[in-house]
């Protein structure tokens, strides 16, 4: 991202591996008000202008050795954060040299990230009490369980499944590849860090892949997330600026008009705005049945709540609802700081190549080993992993 982040550059050990800490940006608001209630728009609304990041590390649900807290105390803070500058020093995990497997965990992505400190709340599901996504419907699970075999059937003859590695659990080494390579999946593939294990087309990659992003709701990402909010009279725009070039723009509708008719979809929904006091609240609905989250399409209904607390801070919470996918519905909530104009005053738009260079690639690259293997020549290529995984991060010891 371009964008000038003020930051503390530790050395972590003597490899010279670098991790980056990011520090809160404090500046006025362009108006210079120091109450968060006068900070209004030229027209009379509150103003909710800038751009805005979480400039803390969250999990979005409560992990078990958390159960009965939400917040974390600053002792547990200071350790967790000691914890992972080491565990991200250390960069991914290799394996045995010579395997699949290795050459995966070559990625030293996370070398490059912006690793925040430990915020202060065990997760941001702040309801139920209990910090966790609430359980899911019946049909809901029979959904997942659907999605997850299609997935390991596909990673049957890799070394993945034959060294019981994690991305293999719940499945079977088999060195015969499966008769399901030729499926579709269950449901539309949109995991934003998983990809299938073939490459029939695009759709079997994940999103960061294509250049597209799993969209609402979004509570930030792991390689960093703004959103920039604009006002004008009729109407309100964000911009998201997230991990490295997802970034994608949602307009809020504010003039009081209903929801659009139930047979237009769209991968961000369709927003409609209203102010209550000083708050903004948008109901957002008519997703497309080709977006996911966490299981929810067509059905996902959102209610978010913008609220400005004060010159720098701006408070997010989002009631999450779908009850074809969980038994209730839940709520989420964040805290931004807004950054500095100065800084910020030239913003470029964040821009994606995966898309438009490395996949066609990979798709060339794997019609070359099918072609190979035809004519006897090369591995088969069903036995090889192509599924994504940084290991680093799903290792993180604020998500264990």
């Amino acid at each position: 991202m371009h964008r000038r982040l003020k930051s503390t550059l530790t050395v972590m050990n003597h490899f010279s591996i670098f991790v980056m800490v990011a520090t809160p940006l404090i500046g006025l608001s362009a108006i210079g008000l120091a109450k968060a209630d006068e900070a209004v728009t030229p027209w009379g609304e509150p103003d909710l202008q800038g751009i805005w990041t979480d400039q803390f590390d969250t999990p979005l649900q409560r992990s078990a050795k958390y159960a009965n807290q939400e917040f974390f105390t600053a002792i547990q803070r200071e350790e967790l954060d000691k914890q992972r500058a080491a565990h991200y020093s250390s960069g991914d995990s290799r394996r045995e040299r010579g395997t699949v497997n290795d050459v995966n965990g070559t990625d030293n992505n996370t070398v490059f990230l912006t690793i925040k400190h430990t915020g202060a709340r065990t997760s941001l599901i702040v309801d139920p009490p209990n910090g966790r996504i609430p359980p899911l419907t019946p049909e809901a699970q029979r959904a997942a369980a659907a999605d997850e075999e299609f997935r390991l059937a596909l990673l049957q003859s890799t070394d993945t499944c034959k060294n019981r590695e994690p991305a293999c659990a719940g499945g079977k080494y088999d060195p015969t590849p499966s008769p399901r390579f030729a499926e579709s999946p269950p449901g539309y593939h949109t995991g934003n860090l998983v990809r299938i294990n073939r490459n029939d087309g695009p759709e079997d990659n994940a999103l960061r892949d294509r250049c597209l992003t799993s969209g609402l709701p979004e509570f930030g990402s792991f390689f960093g997330s703004f959103r920039r909010i604009v006002q004008t009279p009729g109407g309100i725009s964000m911009f998201y600026d997230v991990a490295h070039g997802q970034g994608w723009q949602r307009n809020i509708v504010m003039n009081g008009s209903p929801h659009l008719p139930a047979n237009i979809r769209q991968w961000y929904g369709d927003s409609r705005g209203r102010w209550e006091g000083n708050t903004l609240v948008v109901d957002v609905t008519n997703f497309s049945p080709k977006t996911d989250f966490f299981g929810s399409r067509e059905n996902l209904h959102l209610v978010e709540r913008w609220t400005r607390t004060g010159p720098n801070t701006l408070e997010y919470e989002v009631m999450i609802d779908d009850p074809t996918v969980w038994t209730r519905p839940w709520n989420v909530r964040q805290e931004f700081t807004r950054q500095s104009d100065e800084e910020n005053r030239i913003y470029y738009e964040p821009r994606c190549v995966e898309g438009n260079y490395a996949l066609p690639g990979q798709l060339r690259g794997r019609r070359v080993e099918e072609r190979a293997f035809a004519e006897g020549r090369g591995p088969d290529p069903r036995t090889k992993d192509s599924q994504d995984r940084v290991l680093s991060i799903r290792l993180d010891p604020l998500l264990q």
